[in-house]
């Protein structure tokens, strides 16, 4: 487990759940992680939800808005990266042939945002730290743990992350398949992977979070009873540990993820 109060550039510092259903979301998420709630009123019309373990955020949530809705923006999870710039980043991902969905804007005193999508089309985001530094623990049951790129070119998404959070990459051979880990200089593990996706698979390309959990096969069967559809079921990782990919009640896609012990 990691608890933090500022996540440095190049790690995934927010993890934010869109949703067409946010108290369905709330019951569900809430008994699935055992998260706390926490409100946060932002205006006349919006409230932002943030999940809590032990009393720091680990994750938030919001309802979709109408100008989403009207734009066919599907419940999903968005991932957020810490930069030091969001406007440098935003001009980056331009030169580096991405799309600046949204302009780097201000969250009150919080921090400066942007939205984008790599050239191959998965949507991130990434944070400028204000008087938030992100989420506070990452690895324990609960908290986030892995962000993983599925995209119809993974050499190209590589080359384009590097580029713009200066990661490394390392690539795994696995059966059938090989795995890109994305590395950060300082940082003993990666700070997430990559994949090339299945040339028949319906799901564009897209971050996929994973949470921890301290059971994968009672986790699952818990997502189920609460109304969530399992994507694909509890199997094993050589030498990292168990995982599932659930999709919500509300159709947000996730993945639950029990790691072996550290040797």
């Amino acid at each position: 487990m990691t608890v933090t109060t500022m996540n440095p550039p190049g790690t995934f510092a927010w993890i934010e759940l869109g949703t067409t259903d946010g108290p369905g979301a709330k019951e569900f998420y809430t008994k699935l992680f055992g998260w706390d709630l926490r409100e946060a009123p932002m205006g006349p019309e919006f409230t932002y939800y943030m999940f809590q373990v032990g009393g720091l955020d680990v994750a938030a949530m919001y309802q979709l808005m109408d100008d989403q809705l009207k734009a066919n923006v599907p419940p999903h999870w968005m991932s957020y990266v810490a930069v030091a710039s969001a406007d440098e980043a935003a001009a980056k991902v331009t030169s580096l042939g991405g799309t600046v969905i949204s302009q780097p804007f201000d969250v009150a005193t919080h921090g400066r945002m942007a939205l984008f999508t790599d050239p191959q089309g998965a949507h991130f985001a990434v944070w400028q730290a204000g008087d938030n530094g992100g989420i506070g623990k990452r690895g324990e049951p609960g908290c986030l743990v892995w962000n993983e790129l599925s995209t119809t070119d993974i050499k190209a998404g590589a080359e384009f992350y590097s580029k713009l959070f200066d990661w490394t990459t390392k690539v795994m051979p696995m059966p059938g398949m090989d795995y890109t880990i994305f590395e950060r200089e300082g940082q003993a593990q990666g700070v997430g992977g990559g994949m090339q996706s299945a040339p028949d698979s319906p799901a564009p390309p897209h971050w996929l979070p994973y949470f921890a959990v301290s059971d994968c096969d009672g986790s699952t069967a818990l997502a189920e009873t609460l109304g969530a559809t399992v994507l694909m079921k509890p199997m094993d990782i050589p030498d990292t540990g168990r995982f599932a990919v659930l999709k919500d009640p509300a159709g947000a896609t996730f993945a639950i993820l029990k790691t072996l012990p550290m040797p």
